[in-house]
């Protein structure tokens, strides 16, 4: 099976994602990629924040909305995508989707990662409609199912929502207010804690995260280009 080779303590709360030294079908970037590939049957590029052996957020980004970015350069962070991480800091594993605002304003050295109008954050914020299907969605995820929303800048600080989710009009307050010269992100997650973690075998975790992407697949819909959109196959 997919994934079977896959531990439970190589999510490392101290330490990060274990990805080095294991062999093909032991590493979660690998059982991801290919379970991704095959539910939705597109190509999903892989990118990441860490190094070496232990890597803490890793992103699994459709090939086909990337490449449909002229103006961003097919860059992997104008793109919505699915994420894992070990939040070091919140002692969480989270998986879930992750939308990123570049800079409004950048200075010259930072230009690559000006907010440009092909970015999914747009679709993202225009969404956030009062008693839209969007709200509706969120709500329903975070309210019932569980769900985290997570928003700000990691240098400023970020606001996490659980259990409620605020009204639309104030996460749009919240968005229209963040600072310009910032990175600004998405996340809707959802979360587990060390204990969930360790008391779980390695194939039911990836069956987690597999199951945690389907059910934000609206979602990530609603970001995408219309020609990148996401159709996943019956459930197996």
């Amino acid at each position: 099976m997919l994934g079977s080779a896959f531990k439970a303590e190589y999510l490392d709360f101290g330490k990060g994602i274990r990805v080095g030294h294991l062999e093909p079908r032991a590493r979660i970037t690998q059982i991801l990629k290919l379970s991704l590939q095959e539910l939705y049957g597109q190509d999903f590029i892989i990118d990441r924040w860490g190094r070496g052996v232990y890597w803490q957020w890793i992103c699994f980004v459709p090939r086909s909305n990337r490449r449909a970015k002229p103006l961003s350069g097919g860059r992997s962070y104008s793109s919505a995508k699915f994420f894992i991480m070990v939040d070091r800091e919140e002692g969480l594993f989270k998986s879930g989707l992750h939308v990123e605002r570049g800079l409004v304003q950048a200075p010259d050295t930072q230009e690559a990662y000006r907010l440009r109008p092909d970015w999914d954050w747009h679709r993202l914020a225009q969404g956030l409609e009062p008693d839209g299907w969007w709200e509706r969605e969120v709500r329903r995820l975070i309210e019932k199912d569980g769900f985290q929303l997570t928003l700000g800048s990691f240098r400023t600080g970020l606001q996490s929502f659980s259990g409620r989710l605020p009204p639309a009009s104030d996460l749009r307050e919240i968005i229209a207010n963040a600072p310009p010269d910032k990175w600004f992100v998405f996340q809707l997650h959802y979360p587990m804690t060390p204990e969930e973690v360790q008391g779980s075998a390695g194939p039911d975790l990836v069956a987690g995260m597999l199951a945690v992407f389907r059910e934000l697949t609206p979602v990530m819909n609603l970001c995408l280009e219309d020609t990148a959109t996401l159709q996943a196959g019956p459930a197996t």
